[in-house]
């Protein structure tokens, strides 16, 4: 559209009276009409619609904004933004804002009044029209002086805003430059678009106030030549040093994004630096003192955040020092057996308060205190296989052919007793060819692989009685015996039956199975909720107590020959025999002695054999041996009855529960135990032909019957007297209950979450040393059970154990554990290999564990850490994979998985 054209030779040439006239003439009307706009522009706004200006309107514009630049310079913004929109058809869906003043629907965005201010300029040239020349060249100088005032605010409108643009990117820079690395990417791409459209903005903005400067400076071109190109020249030079200046400085910008993306983790803080510096040159505002205040800052601010820590390493420490008020719900804390644990060390003092089978057991085995101090040099260790005929089912304590072959006698069966090698040993038993991981509780009770328990000869020899049978690549177990050829179950309520005070799971939660078979008795008891120890000798029945563990039924390899079962008196509340073939009358009734000392006062022995139901002269024989043998022991033959369905029948005697009886016997035979002949010395302790008495002091243990079960469970035993100090120290309940609190507390953070062990696949548990069973108790809601040895060195707190109605063993540790290889899910050792280190070496005790648990296995232990650091040694050399190692204090815990790895060589035994 072309803004001005010049004007014909023939106008220089007119008279100054026309000129002067007509300037007098426009002069008035301009005045008149100045007057009215005035008085109009106070009753009527002006309207946001008007598209059209006339010369005296526009002249009359020219007077006021000589008077007001300014104001004039925003007044004609918006008439020519008006204008151009005007121009444009609206949108379909556009808002229509109606009559309504330009203050009400202006817009308060500064960008959008930059637009609008230079949108004004433009259209003001365009409203200009072209033959009024004469009124142009009076208000030139007044154009000149718009254009300049203009230009001028407008100039500085458009730098502030840019500064101020700047100004809050950088701003946003420095806070993004403190979030998370792994959102900056994200960020700066999101600020690079507004800044890309704030760039297009600003270079369309400066482009249409260049434009509109030209416009207004070419007026008149003829007249104002040298003036207005001299001031268009030195305008587009500022306004090109501005866009050069932008272009820079936004370049600029992006380098350093960029460096920023590329930046590593480790140079974050040179980046923030020299960002701070980059940005303090951009903006000129930040001094050099400025930025020693700022690094002053975060000096101070790292100094505290420092402090903080100090403070919170030091409050941990008070922590653990304080023993009640410690909490356990840190689970770092817990792995360890420090202050947090509620539960201090045991002291020399408890001790000495209590009894030991070493010291109970007069005939226990002397042990040599190695010159090592138990440390063993686990440098050059070469492990190798065990050598030995029993091959993947080595017992060695069981297996020991070198003494059984210089015994004397084997008339008690002295050659299926333990009779352990002088040297335990260090080597590692193979596993049977194709062994699998076993099958999972119950299914385990019904079947397992062959190939684990590779043995055929009791399927054979027993199948017709149910108790195993060949099936494909497994083993299956219908769940029937000698006596209960249709089934456990049924012959479990049988005998409740016959006897309704039994009470499965509530009177009676102990029981002892002797000669077990493949223990589908106990492992159906487990329904009624009782814990059954069954236990067969390793004899010509073929691997019968590892067909029982396999299933995942607790089990051990013992008989009853001429040594005391490795249990305390008094603890087992129903005995239990079907078709055991143990001779119970003879030797005097030896052998029935013995259960009289394990059978609580007031249990049930429960006998389930031919004896019982059948007439044959030696049934008959052996029926009237055994009633004269309970009469003088005092045992009263509760009721006898035959079984239907099963075609057997079973007797069933109760023990007695004061002296009376025993005092009134005409006949002392059995005779009574000497006074100094302690019942609960278990440990390598030959039989005795004689009885107890029963305790009838109600402060002393068996004098009365245990709660009903599960109470028992949580509940201090009544023996257990507050006067008597417990192992921990404190007075015996409270032990017993601090003790109970801390494993459940330790069982439920820490070993059920923080270990890696998957629980589903554990069953079979051992507690390998324990003291009041609290592991074994907090384990109680989950389908495992746990066998607590108490070892022989430590306070005997076994007979706790049972009162509370879980079960357990005497051992001693620099021993061979009486069961078969890869019998076990899991060992926990709670500081066994402290307490035993001046007495054994670590080695064979480490090779005992291997052979005890099941590839796939977990070991858990918690001791001083430089023990904890001798086993993960140890392990390691074995393949174990060790999943977790934590010190604190000097107390650590290991936890670690046995894999599939055999040594090739093989040890000469």
């Amino acid at each position: 559209m072309p803004i001005g054209k010049p004007r014909p030779s023939k106008r220089a040439s007119s008279s100054s009276s026309y000129t002067s006239t007509i300037t007098t003439l426009i002069f008035i009307g301009l005045c008149v009409f100045g007057v009215w706009m005035l008085t109009s522009t106070s009753i009527t706004p002006p309207q946001a619609t008007t598209t059209t200006r006339t010369a005296s309107d526009g002249a009359a514009r020219m007077v006021v904004s000589s008077n007001n630049a300014e104001e004039q310079s925003n007044i004609n913004v918006n008439t020519i933004m008006n204008t151009r929109s005007n121009k444009k058809d609206p949108p379909v869906f556009e808002d229509n804002p109606g009559d309504l003043p330009d203050d009400a629907i202006k817009s308060d965005d500064p960008k959008q009044k930059m637009k609008d201010a230079v949108a004004t300029v433009a259209a003001m040239v365009e409203d200009n029209p072209q033959g009024k020349e004469n009124e142009i060249s009076q208000g030139k100088e007044n154009e000149n002086q718009i254009s300049e005032e203009s230009q001028s605010a407008l100039t500085q409108n458009l730098q502030a805003e840019q500064q101020s643009s700047r100004n809050q990117n950088r701003k946003e820079e420095t806070m993004e430059q403190n979030s998370n690395d792994d959102q900056q990417q994200q960020q700066q791409q999101e600020e690079q678009q507004p800044e890309q459209q704030q760039k297009q903005e600003s270079e369309a903005e400066n482009a249409i106030a260049q434009d509109d400067s030209s416009r207004i400076n070419n007026v008149d071109v003829k007249e104002s030549e040298v003036s207005t190109t001299s001031t268009q020249q030195q305008e587009t030079e500022q306004m090109q040093e501005q866009q050069s200046t932008q272009q820079q400085e936004q370049q600029s910008e992006t380098e350093q994004m960029l460096e920023q993306q590329q930046a590593q983790p480790q140079q974050e803080q040179q980046v923030e630096q020299q960002k701070q510096q980059q940005l303090q040159e951009d903006l000129g505002t930040t001094s050099n003192d400025e930025q020693q205040q700022q690094q002053k800052k975060q000096k101070k601010k790292k100094q505290k955040e420092q402090q903080k820590e100090e403070l919170v390493q030091q409050t941990e420490v008070t922590e653990q020092q304080q023993e009640t008020n410690s909490s356990e719900s840190n689970s770092a804390a817990m792995m360890t057996s420090g202050g947090n644990s509620g539960i201090p060390k045991e002291s020399s003092e408890s001790k000495k308060a209590w009894k030991t089978q070493a010291s109970q057991s007069a005939t226990e085995k002397e042990r040599r205190i190695d010159e090592s101090n138990g440390k063993d040099n686990v440098v050059g260790l070469t492990w190798q296989l065990c050598n030995e005929t029993a091959g993947a089912d080595y017992i060695p304590c069981l297996d020991n052919v070198k003494a059984v072959k210089k015994l004397t006698s084997t008339k008690h069966y002295e050659h299926r007793e333990r009779h352990c090698p002088e040297d335990a040993p260090t080597c590692l038993v193979q596993l049977p060819e194709g062994y699998k991981r076993p099958i999972k509780w119950p299914g385990s009770r019904d079947k397992i692989w062959y190939r684990n328990v590779p043995h055929t000869l009791l399927a054979q020899v027993k199948g017709h009685q149910n108790w195993v049978k060949v099936t494909g690549e497994f083993l299956t177990f219908p769940g029937g015996g000698t006596q209960f050829i249709h089934g456990a179950l049924h012959y479990i309520d049988f005998i409740q039956g016959m006897v309704p005070d039994v009470k499965w799971g509530k009177h009676t939660r102990v029981v002892l199975d002797v000669g077990c078979g493949v223990a589908s008795f106990g492992g159906f008891l487990f329904d009624k909720d009782v814990l059954a120890m069954s236990f067969a000798p390793k004899d010509e029945h073929e691997a019968q107590v590892q067909f029982a563990l396999e299933r995942g039924i607790p089990a051990i390899s013992a008989v009853m020959g001429s040594q005391r079962l490795p249990f305390p008196s008094m603890v087992f509340d129903i005995i239990h025999c079907a078709r055991c073939r143990v001779p119970w009358h003879a030797d005097g009734g030896l052998l029935l002695l013995e259960l009289n000392r394990l059978l609580r006062p007031g249990g049930y022995f429960v006998w389930s054999a031919t004896p019982v139901y059948q007439k044959l002269a030696e049934d008959v024989g052996i029926w009237k041996a055994m009633t004269n043998l309970t009469k003088s022991m005092c045992w009263d033959l509760v009721n006898i009855e035959k079984d239907a369905i099963n075609s057997i029948g079973a007797a069933i005697f109760r023990k007695p529960s004061t002296n009376e009886c025993y005092d009134n016997r005409k006949r002392k035979n059995p005779p009574m135990c000497k006074d100094n002949d302690d019942p609960n010395a278990a440990w390598y302790v030959p039989l005795q032909a004689c009885m107890h008495r029963v305790p009838v002091d109600p402060e002393v243990r068996g004098s009365q019957w245990p709660e009903e079960w599960p109470l028992r469970l949580q509940k201090p035993p009544y023996w257990m007297n507050s006067s008597q100090m417990g192992i921990y120290g404190k007075p015996s309940p409270q032990d017993f209950e601090a003790d109970l609190e801390h494993w459940k507390k330790v069982v439920k953070n820490v070993y059920m979450t923080e270990l890696g062990i998957n629980w589903s696949n554990v069953r079979n548990v051992m507690e390998m040393r324990a003291v009041y069973g609290g592991f074994a108790a907090a384990l109680k809601d989950f389908p495992i059970w746990v066998v607590n040895v108490v070892n022989v060195n430590a306070p005997d707190t076994l007979p706790i154990i049972y009162e509370r109605g879980l079960f357990g063993i005497y051992h001693d540790w620099c021993e061979s554990f009486s069961t078969y290889p890869r019998t076990y899910d899991l060992l926990h050792a709670d500081h066994l290999f402290s307490s035993i280190k001046n007495r054994c070496k670590l080695v064979p005790v480490m090779a005992e564990i291997d052979r005890v648990v099941r590839p796939g296995g977990k070991l858990i232990v918690r001791d001083e850490s430089g023990i904890i650091g001798e086993v993960e040694s140890l392990l390691k050399s074995m393949h174990w994979e060790v999943h977790l190692t934590y010190s604190r204090n000097q107390e650590g815990i290991l936890s670690a998985e046995k894999g599939d790895w055999r040594p090739e060589a093989s040890a000469i035994l």
